[in-house]
This record gives structure tokens, sequence and C-alpha cells, in this order.
């Protein structure tokens, strides 16, 4: 072990025993940001930051266990890059496959698709499926990958869902406008019966959402954090657990 890796474990250590877990956040939303930039800076190819990308996954969901996190949405894919080039998009979707049958393989996390399944190709949307199937009944926790999700989209889905349901009660247009409210809307998100997350940590130093969970993030605090997310360490994860911690909640108010 060299001077630097001593030091930053020392460190490490310290911060987070300074930690109240008591006052975390239990549901972590993350954007997976800077996977290419850091292939990039690292002499490898966009695949290879997308592989270092999928590898820290679970390490940080380890970190969520050990800190009393009880949900973490990962957005591992936006519906903007479904749009990409099939040289770019093939290669990041069999990485994603890969990842999420890796996550329910390991018996530890319950999997939960958030995102337009119907977007997808065929074989993701099996893997995909057959995740949530494995893990449906296990404890502990709850691990949102966000795949094919985009927030503008995730509301129309929501309200294309709605009215299908009020249409099948023979509720009319106009009956459904009186009594519209936010709970409605909210009971037909992806994430249904999930408490919004209370922390948004974003990786690459970029400080913007980018449409990510547009509707449950309303009163969630914001983490930007400058490291592109394969570099993204245990103290960057306690450094925003802390910031959250010392941060007074106002729930817009």
């Amino acid at each position: 072990m060299n001077l630097r890796d001593l030091v930053y474990g020392l460190y490490s250590r310290r911060v987070e025993h300074r930690l109240d877990v008591a006052q975390g956040p239990k549901h972590i939303g993350v954007i997976l940001d800077g996977n290419r930039r850091w292939a990039k800076a690292s002499g490898g190819s966009p695949e290879q930051g997308h592989r270092a990308g999928a590898d820290k996954i679970s390490e940080m969901l380890g970190w969520c266990e050990e800190t009393g996190v009880e949900i973490v949405t990962l957005w591992m894919l936006s519906t903007d890059n479904l749009d990409r080039p099939a040289d770019q998009l093939v290669p990041l979707l069999g990485i994603i496959e890969d990842t999420v049958r890796g996550l329910a393989a390991s018996g530890r996390w319950r999997v939960h698709h958030v995102g337009t399944m119907d977007l997808l190709p065929a074989h993701t949307q099996s893997v995909l499926k057959e995740a949530e199937q494995e893990t449906h009944a296990l404890g502990g926790l709850l691990v949102n990958v966000a795949v094919g999700y985009g927030g503008r989209q995730e509301i129309a889905d929501a309200v294309r869902s709605l009215l299908h349901e009020h249409a099948g009660r023979g509720t009319t247009i106009e009956d459904l406008a009186e009594i519209l409210d936010v709970e409605h809307i909210s009971e037909h998100l992806y994430t249904r019966g999930q408490p919004d997350p209370d922390l948004v940590i974003r990786t690459s130093g970029e400080q913007r959402l980018s449409g990510f969970m547009l509707w449950q993030s309303a009163h969630s605090e914001y983490y930007f954090c400058e490291v592109f997310w394969p570099a993204f360490r245990k103290v960057d994860f306690l450094r925003a657990l802390r910031d959250y911690a010392a941060r007074h909640r106002r729930y817009g108010t």
C-alpha cells in the first residue's frame, strides 16, 4: 500500500466514523455520468469506460447497505441514448444486460426496472423481466434500474395509464378533470408505492438533472461530484451523505 492509499483510507474511515447514519437518506438516485470521458482520459475505448462504470455499481450498493440506504435508483440508459448509432448502442445494452443479470444473481438485492419497456429491444426486455422475477421475494436493498428512462416520458406514461384506468371505469374526461390531483399522477409513475428520493447524486461535474426523476425529485437534495463515475470512491459517497446530513430540508417552504 502506498502513502496515498494509506492517507485515503484513514480519511475515508474518519468521514465514515463521524457520519450520523440516522440522519442519512433512505432513497438515493444516482446519475452514472462520465464513463466515456473517463475512458478517453485513461486512453481506453468507450466500451471499456462503460464496463468500468458497470463494475462500480455493486461496490456502491455495498456502501449503501452499510449506511442504511433502503432504495437506490440507478440511471443506466436514457431514452435519448436509444438514438445512438447501433455500433454504440448494442455494446452498451449488452453491458447493461450483464450488469442486471449480475445484480440478480448476487441474491442480495431486489431489482426493479423503471423506464419504458416497449422502447427496448426484446432481449433487453427479457433480461429486465427475469431479474425482477428472480429477486421479487428478496429483502434488503431495492435497486431501481432506470433503463430506457426519461423524466418527461415517465410523466406522459403516467398520464396515459391514468386515462386508460379511468376510461375502463367509465369516468368521463370532464369528471376526471374535476378530481385530478398530484396523487393520481404519483400512483401511475414507474416508482409508484416508493418514497421519493431524498438525495440525487450526479458524477462527472455536470450540474443538471437532464430529466432524471422530474416528478419525484421536487424536494430532493442534489449533490454534484466532480469525479467521473468509474472513479467514484467510497469517500466521495460518504461526502455526499455528510453534505446531505448537514442540510436543513425545507420541502419547498
